[in-house]
Order: structure tokens, then C-alpha cells, then sequence
């Protein structure tokens, strides 16, 4: 699973999930830029730097320091074919103590939507949080509407924990959020999603 080049990349069978670099921009810009409209429901309003060459430098330097703190692990979605950046998967707010407990946010490119590519990713994830970094559980949450993301953290294993009011900014305005979860060692079976 783990790609030797780098301590914080993973292959699964058709992706290679690495820390972005600064080559990088260009490949994440054209991908970005062709899913603005397909991405924009699901998201936060963006600063108009956000597409810019320094901003991507500042989160690839991010990236970096956080893998390295083992706070977060951004990682570009790639494909082992031929390393076409498709999309991304953070896990994010790693916290260690008592809670060991992760987030995890995605995108990916609308060319490349409903491939499965999400769902291999987010295995890889989850596995390599419960494994190398002996996390004990990956939140994640959505908009209720977003019925792809709901499947796909269901198909994944998450189950359905409840609501969260206002919970994010998505797409300029606060945003109710349903929350997932999943446990290592999760032996609590099929749940109903409200």
C-alpha cells in the first residue's frame, strides 16, 4: 500500500494519494478549474487568490509541515497510469490522546466522478489511519442533499451519527451537515441515515 518514494504516499490498485508539491500546480489548476460548477454546491467560497500559483506553493508547504506534525495529510489523488491529479482527500484534525480521532474531506474532478476512485481513496485512508497512525475513528460530514457523498461514506464503511446545525460555510451561506463516522474495529452493522 505504501509507495516507498515518499513516507506519506499511498497506492491503492489504480491511484498513487501524495502530499501535493509545487509541480503540481498546473495539473491541479486545469482540474480545479473544470470542476468549478460541479464542486461549487459542495463547497466553501473560495478567496480569489485560492486558484493562484502562490496560494497552491502555501498549501503545498502546508501539506508538508502538517504530514510531518501529523496534524493532517492533504493528499492529491493520482492515477498510477499516468499520474493525472483527479481529485483530493484530506484527513484533517488529527487529534491523538484520549480521542484519536481524525476528519476527512474530499473532492474530486467531475470527469472522474462515480468511478469509484473516491471510495478506493477513502479505503486507503481509513486504513492507513487506523494502522500506522492507530487512529480510533474518521468523522466526516455533508450536505443531506449530497446523495453521491452519502452513498459513497456508507459504501465506505461510515455510519450515520446524526445532524449538526450551521455546521460549515458552503457556498457562501451556513450549511446544516450530516455526520459520519467510522470506528476501527466497528462492529455495529448497517445503520439507517436520516
Amino acid at each position: 500500500m505504501f509507495n516507498r518514494r515518499s513516507k506519506f504516499a499511498l497506492q491503492t490498485d489504480r491511484l498513487v494519494l501524495r502530499l501535493p508539491r509545487g509541480a503540481d500546480y498546473a495539473a491541479w489548476a486545469e482540474m480545479r478549474q473544470s470542476g468549478v460548477e460541479f464542486l461549487a454546491p459542495w463547497e466553501p467560497v473560495r478567496n480569489v487568490d485560492y486558484p493562484s500559483r502562490r496560494a497552491f506553493q502555501n498549501r503545498a508547504y502546508w501539506a508538508a509541515k502538517s504530514a510531518k506534525a501529523g496534524t493532517a495529510y492533504p493528499f492529491l489523488l493520482t492515477c498510477q497510469s499516468d499520474g493525472k491529479v483527479i481529485g483530493g482527500l484530506t484527513l484533517d484534525n488529527v487529534r491523538r490522546g484520549p480521542s484519536k480521532a481524525g476528519s476527512v474531506g474530499y473532492w474530486i474532478g467531475p470527469d472522474f466522478a462515480r468511478m469509484g476512485y473516491m471510495a478506493e481513496a477513502l479505503e486507503a485512508v481509513t486504513h492507513y489511519a487506523f494502522t500506522t497512525l492507530d487512529l480510533s475513528r474518521i468523522e466526516a460530514a455533508c450536505l443531506p442533499e449530497n446523495k453521491p457523498s452519502r452513498a459513497l461514506l456508507e459504501k465506505s464503511g461510515f455510519k450515520y451519527e446524526g445532524v449538526a446545525q450551521s455546521y460549515l460555510q458552503i457556498a457562501g451561506r451556513w450549511r446544516t451537515h450530516v455526520l459520519y463516522a467510522s470506528l476501527r474495529g466497528d462492529r455495529r452493522g448497517k445503520t439507517n441515515a436520516g
